[in-house]
Formats: structure tokens, sequence, C-alpha cells
């Protein structure tokens, strides 16, 4: 069974996001239930959406996930990141975007909150969880070799906190052209996918949005899955 939920900000593309996810799981012959949280349907507003996914053939009974059960939590947002992070499980992993959108409340108070400073928090908050379960597994196994799989994942800018995949989204859209900001949900599963989290590959996201996609924003994610897995593959 894999848990994904992704959670983002009203017009980010995050429900469709969820849509492609599911395809590529089907496609794979397995049993997926989904389900949206949008409160107010409008841009601005929190958006999430759960995923579950019987990867290994399992059946799956609901479609919600619950806290302290995603295997993967993908933000498009960082404090979006900050609100889905109860949800995530012990040795998870949070894939997240690093520019902030305003919401209307910090817009128009002389104070906005600063994206870097929510990014370090998470980074702190998950590298301090990383070390409670490592000190949980030495008091309950000294002599078991500890596994340093997720210990070895590469951060980004300056981030190489287990568990923790900060995207400098900016720096991809930089890259792939601005009209690529519209997709950063598809880099998001991309990075996702090329680092090993998502139990699909490449080729089966690029065929699920083909199928979920309006024909003339197909080539426009394609190209920016490529551009993020050319970063981070």
């Amino acid at each position: 069974m894999r848990n994904v939920l992704l959670a983002g900000v009203g017009g980010q593309g995050t429900v469709l996001a969820a849509k492609v996810l599911a395809q590529a799981a089907q496609e794979k012959g397995w049993q997926v239930r989904t389900a949206e949280t949008i409160g107010m349907a409008q841009r601005g507003g929190n958006v999430t959406s759960h995923v579950r996914m019987g990867s290994n053939g399992e059946a799956v009974y609901s479609p919600l996930i619950t806290p302290g059960t995603a295997d993967i939590v993908i933000a498009l947002e960082p404090g979006e990141a900050a609100r889905a992070l109860p949800f995530l499980a012990p040795g998870g992993v949070l894939v997240t975007a690093t520019t902030a959108i305003q919401p209307v409340t910090a817009a128009l108070s002389s104070t906005p909150y600063r994206a870097g400073d929510v990014v370090a928090a998470l980074a702190n908050s998950l590298q301090a969880e990383a070390s409670r379960e490592q000190a949980a597994e030495v008091a309950i196994a000294p002599n078991a070799k500890a596994n340093t799989q997720d210990a070895e994942a590469p951060g980004v800018e300056g981030y190489p906190v287990p568990l923790f995949v900060p995207v400098d989204d900016e720096a991809l859209v930089r890259e792939a052209g601005a009209s690529s900001r519209k997709s950063l949900n598809m880099m998001l599963l991309a990075v996702a996918v090329a680092q090993g989290r998502v139990p699909l590959t490449v080729d089966e996201l690029k065929d699920a949005v083909r199928a979920c996609v309006k024909p003339q924003f197909v080539a426009m994610n394609l190209a920016a899955i490529d551009t993020a897995v050319a970063n981070f593959g």
C-alpha cells in the first residue's frame, strides 16, 4: 500500500496532479481510491488530495489518509507543506516547493510570512524526527545495522536533510520557461518519481499526463517533467 497526500493552494493543479497519479497507478492494474478536501473552491484556498494505491495488490477500502500514515507528502507551497506535515508517516518523505503564495490575510498585513523561514522549520522538524527514530531503533536493536537509505537521500539548496526534498521551483521555472509555472504540479510529481519515492516510472507518469491533461497543454507538462527529472533524477 502506498499513501500519497498532495497539498497546495487553489489554482495550482493539486487535484489534477492527484488524477494523473491515480491514472498511472490504475494503468499498472493497482486498485486506487482518491478524495479531495477542497473547502472553498476558489483560488487562494487550501486544497488537499488523498491518493491511496494498492501497489502490492492490496485492496483499498477507504480513500482518506489518516494523520501519521502518508508515505509521501507532495506540497506545492511551503505553508501547505507545514499544514500537511501531521499526515506524514514515520519514515515518510516530504517533497515541497519553496516559493510562498501569500494568503490574503498575510498579503494585507505588514509582515507577510517568509517561505525561507517555513522551509527551515520543516527541515529542522524532520531532522529532529529522523534523529528520534534512529535513537529508537538503536534502543530497540542496538546491534542492528541502521537503515541509511533515506539518510543518504540528496537534499537541495543546502538542505541535505533525511526524509526532506525541498524543490527550488523558481529555478526549475527559469530553466523550463515562464509558462512552466502552470506545470509545477507535474514537476513535483516527477521529482517524487525520479527519486524513487513513488513506485512509478517517468514514462508511466508521462502516459498518465497524456491521458488526463487537455491536448493543448500536454507538451508543456511533458517538458516540465523532463526538466524536473534532469535536475533530480
